[in-house]
Protein backbone atom coordinates (compact mmCIF):
# COMPACT_ATOMS: atom_id res chain seq x y z
CA UNK A 1 0.00 0.00 0.00
CA UNK A 2 1.21 3.57 -0.02
CA UNK A 3 1.51 5.78 2.88
CA UNK A 4 3.12 8.79 3.76
CA UNK A 5 5.92 7.82 6.10
CA UNK A 6 8.23 10.36 8.46
CA UNK A 7 11.63 8.89 9.30
CA UNK A 8 12.76 11.86 11.95
CA UNK A 9 10.54 14.36 14.23
CA UNK A 10 10.53 17.27 12.13
CA UNK A 11 11.94 15.50 9.23
CA UNK A 12 10.75 15.14 5.29
CA UNK A 13 7.74 13.59 4.49
CA UNK A 14 7.54 11.10 1.59
CA UNK A 15 5.04 8.87 0.01
CA UNK A 16 6.31 5.01 0.09
CA UNK A 17 5.38 1.64 -1.08
CA UNK A 18 4.82 -0.08 2.65
CA UNK A 19 3.49 -3.73 3.37
CA UNK A 20 -0.57 -4.31 3.47
CA UNK A 21 -1.47 -4.79 7.59
CA UNK A 22 -3.06 -7.35 8.75
CA UNK A 23 -5.73 -7.25 11.79
CA UNK A 24 -4.85 -7.34 15.30
CA UNK A 25 -6.72 -9.90 17.75
CA UNK A 26 -9.75 -7.71 18.00
CA UNK A 27 -9.05 -5.12 15.52
CA UNK A 28 -9.63 -4.35 11.89
CA UNK A 29 -8.04 -3.31 8.67
CA UNK A 30 -9.94 -0.04 7.06
CA UNK A 31 -9.32 0.99 3.48
CA UNK A 32 -9.40 4.95 4.20
CA UNK A 33 -11.65 6.26 1.63
CA UNK A 34 -10.58 10.17 3.61
CA UNK A 35 -8.61 11.44 6.48
CA UNK A 36 -8.10 14.40 7.57
CA UNK A 37 -4.74 16.93 7.77
CA UNK A 38 -5.04 18.84 11.15
CA UNK A 39 -2.57 20.60 13.49
CA UNK A 40 -2.51 17.39 15.58
CA UNK A 41 -1.07 15.59 12.52
CA UNK A 42 2.08 18.56 12.60
CA UNK A 43 2.43 17.76 16.49
CA UNK A 44 3.03 14.38 15.70
CA UNK A 45 5.33 15.26 12.75
CA UNK A 46 7.44 17.55 15.15
CA UNK A 47 7.92 15.56 17.66
CA UNK A 48 5.98 17.00 20.40
CA UNK A 49 3.93 13.65 20.82
CA UNK A 50 5.97 11.00 23.35
CA UNK A 51 3.77 8.15 22.11
CA UNK A 52 4.94 8.55 18.60
CA UNK A 53 7.71 6.49 17.02
CA UNK A 54 10.25 7.19 14.28
CA UNK A 55 9.44 5.92 11.21
CA UNK A 56 6.53 7.34 11.55
CA UNK A 57 2.78 7.25 9.58
CA UNK A 58 0.58 10.12 10.63
CA UNK A 59 -3.20 10.83 10.20
CA UNK A 60 -5.74 9.94 13.11
CA UNK A 61 -8.90 11.06 11.56
CA UNK A 62 -11.09 8.88 9.38
CA UNK A 63 -13.48 7.60 7.10
CA UNK A 64 -13.07 4.17 4.94
CA UNK A 65 -14.40 0.28 4.65
CA UNK A 66 -13.55 -2.37 6.63
CA UNK A 67 -11.15 -4.89 4.23
CA UNK A 68 -10.54 -7.22 7.08
CA UNK A 69 -11.29 -8.42 10.39
CA UNK A 70 -9.20 -9.39 13.62
CA UNK A 71 -10.00 -12.70 15.51
CA UNK A 72 -12.24 -12.10 18.37
CA UNK A 73 -14.69 -9.08 16.03
CA UNK A 74 -18.18 -9.80 16.97
CA UNK A 75 -20.27 -6.80 15.94
CA UNK A 76 -18.15 -5.82 12.80
CA UNK A 77 -17.98 -7.88 9.28
CA UNK A 78 -16.06 -6.86 5.35
CA UNK A 79 -18.08 -3.76 3.68
CA UNK A 80 -19.46 -1.45 6.34
CA UNK A 81 -18.18 2.26 6.33
CA UNK A 82 -17.01 3.52 9.30
CA UNK A 83 -15.24 6.22 11.47
CA UNK A 84 -13.44 5.73 14.78
CA UNK A 85 -12.68 8.16 17.18
CA UNK A 86 -8.94 9.27 17.53
CA UNK A 87 -8.55 8.22 20.99
CA UNK A 88 -9.76 4.39 20.85
CA UNK A 89 -10.13 2.78 24.71
CA UNK A 90 -9.18 -0.84 25.32
CA UNK A 91 -12.64 -1.37 25.82
CA UNK A 92 -12.36 -3.67 29.18
CA UNK A 93 -10.99 -0.92 31.73
CA UNK A 94 -13.45 1.01 34.07
CA UNK A 95 -13.24 4.37 32.41
CA UNK A 96 -14.28 1.88 29.24
CA UNK A 97 -17.38 0.25 31.17
CA UNK A 98 -18.20 4.06 32.38
CA UNK A 99 -18.63 5.39 29.00
CA UNK A 100 -15.36 7.51 28.72
CA UNK A 101 -12.98 5.53 26.52
CA UNK A 102 -11.13 9.22 25.79
CA UNK A 103 -9.11 8.68 28.96
CA UNK A 104 -8.96 5.06 28.79
CA UNK A 105 -5.35 4.18 30.05
CA UNK A 106 -4.61 2.09 27.79
CA UNK A 107 -5.94 3.54 24.68
CA UNK A 108 -4.32 3.65 21.34
CA UNK A 109 -4.73 6.72 18.61
CA UNK A 110 -4.33 6.03 15.10
CA UNK A 111 -1.61 8.21 13.85
CA UNK A 112 0.18 8.60 17.51
CA UNK A 113 0.73 5.18 19.50
CA UNK A 114 0.45 3.37 15.96
CA UNK A 115 0.74 3.85 12.26
CA UNK A 116 -1.88 6.03 11.17
CA UNK A 117 -4.02 6.89 8.08
CA UNK A 118 -1.94 8.48 5.98
CA UNK A 119 -2.05 5.58 4.06
CA UNK A 120 -4.76 3.13 1.81
CA UNK A 121 -4.97 1.30 4.95
CA UNK A 122 -5.17 1.46 8.72
CA UNK A 123 -5.35 -0.85 11.26
CA UNK A 124 -7.57 0.11 14.27
CA UNK A 125 -7.61 -1.89 17.52
CA UNK A 126 -10.95 -3.10 19.84
CA UNK A 127 -13.24 -2.54 17.02
CA UNK A 128 -16.18 -3.38 19.24
CA UNK A 129 -15.45 -0.82 21.47
CA UNK A 130 -14.33 2.15 19.17
CA UNK A 131 -16.04 1.77 15.65
CA UNK A 132 -19.15 4.22 14.76
CA UNK A 133 -21.07 2.61 11.63
CA UNK A 134 -21.68 5.74 8.58
CA UNK A 135 -24.88 6.69 8.08
CA UNK A 136 -25.87 6.16 4.18
CA UNK A 137 -25.04 9.35 2.37
CA UNK A 138 -22.22 10.55 4.57
CA UNK A 139 -19.69 12.14 2.49
CA UNK A 140 -16.44 10.72 3.28
CA UNK A 141 -14.40 13.91 4.11
CA UNK A 142 -17.45 15.15 6.03
CA UNK A 143 -17.45 11.81 7.92
CA UNK A 144 -13.54 11.69 8.62
CA UNK A 145 -13.70 14.83 10.37
CA UNK A 146 -16.42 13.40 12.82
CA UNK A 147 -13.37 11.24 13.91
CA UNK A 148 -11.60 14.09 15.64
CA UNK A 149 -12.38 18.01 15.20
CA UNK A 150 -16.05 17.60 15.36
CA UNK A 151 -15.94 15.26 18.34
CA UNK A 152 -13.87 16.62 20.04
CA UNK A 153 -15.54 20.30 20.02
CA UNK A 154 -19.13 18.53 20.34
CA UNK A 155 -17.81 17.02 23.83
CA UNK A 156 -15.97 20.28 24.75
CA UNK A 157 -19.04 22.46 24.30
CA UNK A 158 -21.64 19.94 25.39
CA UNK A 159 -20.02 17.20 27.81
CA UNK A 160 -17.75 19.40 29.68
CA UNK A 161 -18.15 23.13 28.99
CA UNK A 162 -22.04 22.36 28.97
CA UNK A 163 -22.55 25.22 26.57
CA UNK A 164 -26.60 26.07 26.72
CA UNK A 165 -28.87 28.23 24.46
CA UNK A 166 -28.43 31.72 24.58
CA UNK A 167 -24.75 32.13 26.15
CA UNK A 168 -22.21 33.33 24.51
CA UNK A 169 -19.15 31.66 22.96
CA UNK A 170 -16.18 32.65 22.16
CA UNK A 171 -13.61 30.34 19.78
CA UNK A 172 -10.00 31.90 19.56
CA UNK A 173 -8.80 30.47 16.69
CA UNK A 174 -10.66 29.58 13.08
CA UNK A 175 -9.23 26.33 12.20
CA UNK A 176 -10.76 23.28 11.68
CA UNK A 177 -11.65 22.76 15.30
CA UNK A 178 -12.49 26.20 15.98
CA UNK A 179 -14.80 26.44 12.95
CA UNK A 180 -16.65 22.57 14.13
CA UNK A 181 -16.75 24.50 17.55
CA UNK A 182 -18.83 27.67 16.05
CA UNK A 183 -20.68 25.68 13.71
CA UNK A 184 -21.46 23.39 17.18
CA UNK A 185 -22.00 26.59 19.41
CA UNK A 186 -24.77 27.84 16.58
CA UNK A 187 -26.77 24.36 16.54
CA UNK A 188 -27.02 24.73 20.38
CA UNK A 189 -28.56 28.28 19.63
CA UNK A 190 -25.57 30.03 21.42
CA UNK A 191 -24.43 33.39 20.37
CA UNK A 192 -20.99 32.78 18.89
CA UNK A 193 -17.79 34.82 18.71
CA UNK A 194 -14.66 33.87 16.57
CA UNK A 195 -11.47 35.34 16.95
CA UNK A 196 -8.56 35.26 14.79
CA UNK A 197 -5.75 36.79 12.73
CA UNK A 198 -6.11 35.61 9.64
CA UNK A 199 -8.90 37.60 7.10
CA UNK A 200 -9.61 33.83 5.15
CA UNK A 201 -10.57 32.35 8.32
CA UNK A 202 -13.06 34.89 9.60
CA UNK A 203 -14.39 34.94 6.72
CA UNK A 204 -15.23 31.18 7.22
CA UNK A 205 -16.33 31.16 10.38
CA UNK A 206 -18.90 34.42 9.09
CA UNK A 207 -20.16 32.16 6.26
CA UNK A 208 -20.54 29.18 8.89
CA UNK A 209 -23.20 31.06 10.87
CA UNK A 210 -20.77 33.34 13.42
CA UNK A 211 -22.49 36.10 14.97
CA UNK A 212 -19.70 38.34 15.44
CA UNK A 213 -15.77 37.60 14.06
CA UNK A 214 -12.76 39.92 15.59
CA UNK A 215 -9.67 40.15 14.00
CA UNK A 216 -6.65 40.42 16.70
CA UNK A 217 -3.22 40.82 17.12
CA UNK A 218 -0.64 41.92 20.20
CA UNK A 219 -0.77 40.59 23.71
CA UNK A 220 -3.64 38.32 25.13
CA UNK A 221 -4.72 41.22 27.18
CA UNK A 222 -5.30 43.36 23.73
CA UNK A 223 -7.09 40.36 22.46
CA UNK A 224 -9.27 40.07 25.45
CA UNK A 225 -10.19 43.72 25.51
CA UNK A 226 -11.43 43.68 21.70
CA UNK A 227 -13.48 40.37 22.80
CA UNK A 228 -14.65 42.46 25.24
CA UNK A 229 -16.22 45.17 23.64
CA UNK A 230 -18.30 42.46 21.76
CA UNK A 231 -19.15 40.23 24.27
CA UNK A 232 -20.16 42.67 26.79
CA UNK A 233 -19.80 41.17 30.27
CA UNK A 234 -17.37 38.22 28.50
CA UNK A 235 -18.11 35.18 27.60
CA UNK A 236 -20.21 32.59 29.26
CA UNK A 237 -17.57 29.75 27.19
CA UNK A 238 -14.17 30.24 25.78
CA UNK A 239 -12.24 27.63 23.53
CA UNK A 240 -8.79 27.75 22.68
CA UNK A 241 -8.86 25.66 19.40
CA UNK A 242 -5.24 27.06 18.34
CA UNK A 243 -3.08 25.49 21.71
CA UNK A 244 -1.18 28.51 21.89
CA UNK A 245 0.03 30.20 25.28
CA UNK A 246 -1.37 33.44 24.02
CA UNK A 247 -4.50 32.14 22.61
CA UNK A 248 -5.62 30.11 26.03
CA UNK A 249 -4.87 33.42 28.18
CA UNK A 250 -6.99 35.25 25.66
CA UNK A 251 -9.70 33.37 25.89
CA UNK A 252 -9.75 32.81 29.45
CA UNK A 253 -9.11 37.10 30.18
CA UNK A 254 -12.29 37.11 27.70
CA UNK A 255 -15.05 35.60 30.36
CA UNK A 256 -17.09 36.47 32.71
CA UNK A 257 -17.17 35.89 36.09
CA UNK A 258 -17.45 32.00 37.19
CA UNK A 259 -17.50 31.24 33.04
CA UNK A 260 -15.73 28.29 31.62
CA UNK A 261 -12.69 27.45 29.63
CA UNK A 262 -12.33 24.54 26.88
CA UNK A 263 -8.67 24.05 26.26
CA UNK A 264 -9.44 22.03 23.47
CA UNK A 265 -5.83 22.90 21.51
CA UNK A 266 -2.60 21.08 22.59
CA UNK A 267 -0.12 23.53 24.69
CA UNK A 268 3.47 22.33 24.23
CA UNK A 269 5.36 23.28 27.12
CA UNK A 270 7.09 26.69 27.43
CA UNK A 271 9.94 26.29 29.88
CA UNK A 272 8.37 23.52 31.66
CA UNK A 273 5.02 24.67 31.44
CA UNK A 274 2.59 26.22 30.18
CA UNK A 275 1.24 30.40 30.92
CA UNK A 276 -2.02 30.75 32.10
CA UNK A 277 -3.40 33.62 34.18
CA UNK A 278 -3.81 31.33 37.02
CA UNK A 279 -5.03 34.71 39.11
CA UNK A 280 -8.00 35.39 36.98
CA UNK A 281 -8.88 31.77 36.99
CA UNK A 282 -8.71 32.03 41.34
CA UNK A 283 -10.38 35.29 41.44
CA UNK A 284 -13.18 35.00 39.15
CA UNK A 285 -13.86 31.29 40.11
CA UNK A 286 -13.58 29.95 36.27
CA UNK A 287 -13.45 26.96 35.13
CA UNK A 288 -10.70 24.91 33.11
CA UNK A 289 -11.99 22.27 31.44
CA UNK A 290 -10.05 19.72 29.54
CA UNK A 291 -11.21 18.37 26.68
CA UNK A 292 -9.80 14.86 24.75
CA UNK A 293 -12.34 13.25 21.81
CA UNK A 294 -15.42 12.04 22.36
CA UNK A 295 -15.67 8.63 23.10
CA UNK A 296 -17.49 6.10 20.18
CA UNK A 297 -20.42 5.69 22.89
CA UNK A 298 -21.65 9.23 22.37
CA UNK A 299 -21.55 9.68 18.65
CA UNK A 300 -25.14 8.77 18.22
CA UNK A 301 -26.19 12.35 19.32
CA UNK A 302 -23.62 14.18 17.47
CA UNK A 303 -24.57 12.00 14.34
CA UNK A 304 -28.37 13.22 14.98
CA UNK A 305 -27.50 16.80 14.73
CA UNK A 306 -26.08 15.86 11.48
CA UNK A 307 -29.02 13.61 10.12
CA UNK A 308 -31.57 16.40 11.01
CA UNK A 309 -29.79 18.85 9.08
CA UNK A 310 -28.59 21.10 12.25
CA UNK A 311 -24.61 20.16 11.60
CA UNK A 312 -23.16 19.95 8.12
CA UNK A 313 -19.65 18.75 8.39
CA UNK A 314 -19.72 18.96 4.45
CA UNK A 315 -19.67 22.70 4.60
CA UNK A 316 -16.62 22.87 6.24
CA UNK A 317 -14.39 20.88 3.64
CA UNK A 318 -12.57 23.08 1.69
CA UNK A 319 -9.95 21.31 -0.63
CA UNK A 320 -9.07 17.44 -0.74
CA UNK A 321 -5.78 16.45 -2.05
CA UNK A 322 -3.00 12.96 -2.46
CA UNK A 323 -1.21 11.54 0.12
CA UNK A 324 2.13 13.75 -2.59
CA UNK A 325 0.74 17.00 -2.00
CA UNK A 326 0.20 16.15 2.04
CA UNK A 327 3.55 15.46 2.31
CA UNK A 328 4.80 18.28 1.00
CA UNK A 329 1.99 20.59 3.26
CA UNK A 330 2.85 18.59 6.44
CA UNK A 331 5.99 20.10 7.87
CA UNK A 332 4.68 23.47 6.99
CA UNK A 333 0.95 23.03 8.37
CA UNK A 334 1.75 24.70 11.70
CA UNK A 335 1.91 28.16 9.33
CA UNK A 336 -0.20 27.66 6.66
CA UNK A 337 -2.91 30.42 5.88
CA UNK A 338 -5.90 28.05 5.53
CA UNK A 339 -9.63 27.85 6.11
CA UNK A 340 -11.71 25.14 6.40
CA UNK A 341 -10.68 21.39 6.44
CA UNK A 342 -7.94 19.66 4.13
CA UNK A 343 -8.85 15.99 3.63
CA UNK A 344 -6.25 13.97 1.92
CA UNK A 345 -7.47 10.91 -0.40
CA UNK A 346 -5.20 8.59 -0.33
CA UNK A 347 -6.17 7.09 -3.54
CA UNK A 348 -5.39 9.89 -4.85
CA UNK A 349 -1.73 10.60 -6.46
Amino acid sequence: MRALVVDRAAGPAAVRDLPEPAPPPGGVVVRVEATGLCRSDWHAWAGHDDDVAFPHVPGHELAGEIVAVGAGVERWTAGRRVTVPFVCGCGRCEWCRQGDAQVCPQQTQPGFTHWGSFAEQVVLHAADANLVALPDGLDAGAAAALGCRFATAYRGLVARARLRSGETLLVVGAGGVGLSAAMIGRAIGARVVVVDRHDRALAAARDLGADHVVRVGGTPEETAAAILETAEGGAHVAVDAVGHPDAAAAAILSLRRRGRHVQIGLLPPVDGHPRVPMARVIGWELDVLGSHGMAAADYPALLRLVADGALQPQRLVERTIGLAEAADLLPRFDAADLAGLTIIDPRLP
